[in-house]
């Protein structure tokens, strides 16, 4: 509902705020006085198109209007603004505003957050509708009929989305595997070669990480046994004991050619030759325990010459593999799943594809009948609504025109999860005259009535909130009994939605919640329009006025107390 209207600086209006109440708000004043303001207003917050001339002459800064709704926490404009990005409260009053400047630019807000234009006009589309005699927005949209009609006769449609969906995803299924039959000839060549390589070379979960590990492992391994050779050839190798054993024999016939002479005076030389001797004894015991420990250590090296070699040229091998395919190494195992499933697919496509084919066929044959049950039951219920608009348009001084729902099978290609209709409504203005569609055929006048009738035919048959109703002029060249059937189905939708008439129309007026004056004031130098609220008092002397024209009469005052009741 919209609860606020704020404008400033657009046209004659310098400054203007309004509070709105539910049920059916009437605007009157003379011609002229700038009821159209509001409205144009109103839709400059609302997206519509705008153009500099609404800035009011001599404003100092930018026109704006602002328009506040209070909105059901389930709206259809809270999901829009989820999917805009833009943030807002459900608690709260959703925000509209827009700003024109003098050279036509302009800017759009809501809650205060900058967006553009086009999205404060797909929100208006979901909170108002306006019907004119010039323009009608919403309601005969034929974008629109369908939905209308289908909330009308309580249509569900809910079966033939599921049968879409289910047509839909064998139709994708059959394309995928006659695509993949398609390209069978030259992947099954590819694939083939790739998985025999890959089979040849046989990668492992986790190979390329153990092969680098052993390969750093093997190349310190190497060296160390580089090292231990060198330690071992500085020892004398292989020869180390017949060099110690001879010179330990040299100093051992030394010893016993001492000893052999007997001299005294040789004593102390004997001892110290007897002590080389023991020294020398002990270093070659020491040594050939050191070559020992050192080929003990060699051996304890698990390593083979080549192994070293023969890990380089698998890593490489497998990295290698990987770089043609383009992928990583630890994916080589996956990628040689999927070809042989890949190949495995191409084999057996054939009857997979007889079979989705066939699956495919009897999806579309589920959908086709239940779009046509649907279009059976839509075809009913536009007969009702045909009666029920026909049964409107007498009293709205129609009684020549004809109204139809004219409902057009598509092609399957069109079809959709609604059904396969295209759902219009049509009217013939004169007895004989072809159908068309509403606003191509009704003159100026009769728009507003036409769109009066639609929406008094559908009053209450639809689900959630109803958008705010805007009727301009609905009863232009009509009075009398003409204009009181018009301000009763003013009245009636009013009871279950917010609507807002701008009228000539006493009758009109006088059926409504609340009432509103449009007036000018000023000289030619300034001139302003105001919105005057009215008190009962005050309705019922605009009502007089209406009645009676300049001069109120009391004939006029009583005619205006018998129309309010």
């Amino acid at each position: 509902m919209l609860i606020g209207l704020s404008i400033r600086d657009v046209v004659l209006i310098e400054s203007l705020d309004l509070a709105i109440g539910p049920g059916l708000t009437a605007l009157t004043g003379e011609t002229g006085a700038g009821k159209s303001i509001i409205l144009d207003a109103l839709g400059l917050a609302a997206g519509a198109r705008a153009d500099a001339g609404l800035v009011r002459r001599g404003a100092t800064g930018h026109a704006s209007a602002t328009a506040i709704f209070a909105l059901p926490a389930d709206h259809a404009a809270f999901a829009y603004l989820d999917d805009k990005g833009l943030d807002y409260s459900r608690d709260e009053d959703l925000v509209l505003r827009r700003q024109l400047s003098a050279d036509g630019r302009s800017r759009a807000f809501v809650n205060d957050q900058a967006t553009s234009v086009g999205v404060l006009k797909d929100l208006g589309a979901l909170l108002l509708e306006v019907h004119g005699q010039h323009e009608t927005v919403g309601l005969l949209d034929v974008r629109t009929h369908r939905t209308l009609l289908d909330a009308f006769g309580s249509v569900g449609a809910g079966a033939v989305a599921a049968a879409w969906s289910a047509w839909r995803a064998a139709r994708e299924k059959a394309a995928a595997l006659r695509d993949l039959a398609d390209r069978a000839a030259v992947e099954t060549e590819e694939l083939t070669l790739r998985l025999s390589e890959l089979d040849r070379l046989d990668p492992r979960e986790g190979e390329e990480v153990q092969l680098a590990e052993e390969r750093a492992l093997l190349g310190s391994a190497e060296k160390a046994l580089a090292d231990i050779e060198a330690a071992r050839d500085a020892l004398g190798g292989d020869a180390l004991s017949g060099k110690l054993a001879g010179a330990f024999r040299a100093l051992e016939r030394a010893r016993d050619r001492a000893a052999h002479a007997g001299a005294p005076a040789d004593g102390a030389a004997m001892v110290r030759l007897a002590a080389a001797c023991e020294a020398v004894d002990r270093a070659l015991v020491e040594a050939q325990e050191a070559v020992a420990a050192i080929d003990a250590a060699a051996d304890s090296f698990e390593f083979q010459p080549d192994q070293l070699e023969k890990t380089e040229e698998r890593l490489f091998a497998l990295r290698g593999m990987a770089r043609k395919l383009n992928i990583a190494v630890e994916l080589l195992p996956a990628a040689r799943a999927d070809f042989a499933a890949r190949l495995q697919a191409i084999e057996t496509s054939g009857e997979a594809l007889k079979a989705a084919e066939a699956e495919a066929a009897d999806a579309r044959e589920a959908y086709v009948h239940a779009a046509q049950a649907l279009s059976a039951e839509r075809r009913a219920a536009g007969d009702r609504l045909a009666a029920a608009v026909e049964a409107e348009l007498a009293p709205l001084k129609l009684e020549k025109a004809r109204f139809r729902v004219a409902i057009e099978t598509l092609d399957e290609d069109r079809a959709g999860p609604t059904g396969m209709d295209r759902v219009a409504f049509e009217i013939s203005t004169n007895p004989g005259a072809p159908f068309g569609p509403i606003e191509a055929i009704a003159s100026g006048g009769e728009l507003a009535r036409f769109a009066l009738a639609l929406k008094a035919a559908l009053a209450g048959r639809g689900d959630g909130p109803q958008p705010l109703m805007i009727f301009d002029e609905v009863d232009q060249g009509v009075g009398g009994a003409v204009a009181d059937a018009v301000g009763l189905r003013l009245k009636r939708l009013a009871a279950n939605a917010q609507v807002l008439v701008v009228t000539h129309s006493a009758q009109v007026a006088a059926r409504a919640d609340a009432h509103w004056r449009i007036a000018k004031s000023g000289d030619d130098a300034a001139i302003r329009t105001r919105v005057e609220p009215l008190s009962d008092a005050e309705r019922q002397e605009e009502i007089a006025r209406m009645l009676s024209g300049a001069e109120v009469t009391e004939a006029a005052r009583a005619a205006a107390r018998a129309l309010i009741g």
